[in-house]
């Protein structure tokens, strides 16, 4: 019978960066936004894995300047049990990081607040997508095989807000 669990989700690495403060808080607030993501999962033997899921929000003002740069790693644990390998793929990519989204979401939206900015409604993601682009990258070439897992990424993009 298949098992699925998760035991832990924590922080990696956390990065704030405000450059123009505190000439930020002189403007009108009318930023445009690039949201990077990618996911990688790690075995770490005994039916357990780590799935790390990186989100980058680039924010720029109505003049492209940098007004607030946050990334976050957000990692979790998971033990995944008699699963075939395919499946295994598919939830670590899919499932799991579905999982860490709202809590990267989470600190996103507090950084943005403790820098004194309004906060970034991030809207969720389609994993299965990203998971399905990846595939599709894979089966061209255009990604590198490192023994069986496929990680994921977004293609760099603008959220206008």
């Amino acid at each position: 019978m298949a098992e699925f669990a998760l035991e832990r989700i924590y922080i990696k690495d956390l990065s704030f960066e405000s450059p123009q403060a505190p000439d930020v808080f002189k403007s009108q607030w009318q930023p445009a936004m690039q949201l990077d993501i990618n996911s990688k999962a790690t075995a770490l033997g005994d039916d357990r894995f780590e799935v790390v899921l990186t989100v980058t929000v680039n924010v720029r003002g109505a003049d492209q300047v940098p007004v607030a740069i946050v990334e976050v790693q957000q990692g979790g644990l998971f033990r995944i049990k008699d699963l075939a390998d395919a499946d295994r793929a598919r939830l670590l990519a899919t499932g799991c990081p579905t999982i860490l989204f709202p809590y990267v979401r989470e600190v996103i939206d507090s950084m943005m607040a403790r820098g004194g900015l309004p906060v970034v409604n991030l809207a969720p993601v389609n994993f299965d997508a990203l998971f399905e682009e990846a595939v599709k990258r894979r089966a061209a070439g255009q990604a590198k095989s490192d023994g069986g897992d496929v990680s994921i990424a977004s293609p760099k993009g603008s959220i206008e807000h």
